[in-house]
């Protein structure tokens, strides 16, 4: 037999306001604000205090599963407005030397493989993205952001027709934690 009703709370800390107004919730912190629209899930949001409770009554599989998801969302966004994300790639290349640089919300890869045409990675949302020597470092508040950021990147260097044991060139992820450095 399913269970009733399932139920998840998060606790919000000292330093951080939550709003919630309707399924929209919002949360500001030290870094900045972030605001997720939970509308298209089939929950319930209820903010009480200094505790958001997330919960489904009668849930199917699929409704108990988003109760979990939401809150790791919550979760997140505190973290991102309490510390930020940062997630750091290095340049590889073997022959050619390859140049990378930001111009705007897009990072410009030039001579990958000694291609003539520059190859393009898309900067998503308020994401910062620095680019010193080998590294690039990707920073903000919005997890999601920067993590899409680092994967248009490293998607951008993706060797289609070689084979990719022999041919190692490329922008890789090596490291993600909690926190900007500046």
């Amino acid at each position: 037999m399913r269970a009733i009703e399932t139920v998840s709370t998060v606790e919000i800390p000292e330093g951080v306001e939550s709003m919630l107004d309707g399924r929209v919730i919002t949360i500001k912190g030290e870094k900045g604000e972030l605001t997720r629209d939970f509308s298209h899930a089939t929950i319930n949001i209820q903010l009480e205090g200094r505790t958001v409770t997330v919960q489904a009554s009668w849930p199917r599989k699929k409704e108990a599963a988003l109760v979990g998801t939401v809150c790791s969302h919550i979760q997140n966004m505190i973290k991102g407005v309490t510390a930020g994300f940062t997630y750091k790639l290095k340049i590889v290349f073997s022959h050619f030397p390859i140049t990378v640089k930001v111009q705007g919300k897009t990072l410009i890869i030039q001579n990958f493989t000694g291609e003539r045409n520059p190859r393009k990675a898309k900067i998503m949302g308020d994401t910062k993205v620095t680019v010193k020597g080998d590294d690039i470092t990707v920073q903000g508040i919005n997890l999601e952001d920067v993590s899409q950021t680092a994967a248009n990147i490293q998607n951008a260097t993706k060797i289609k027709i070689k084979d990719p044991r022999v041919f190692l060139d490329g922008i890789y992820v090596y490291e993600k934690h909690e926190g900007i450095q500046e």
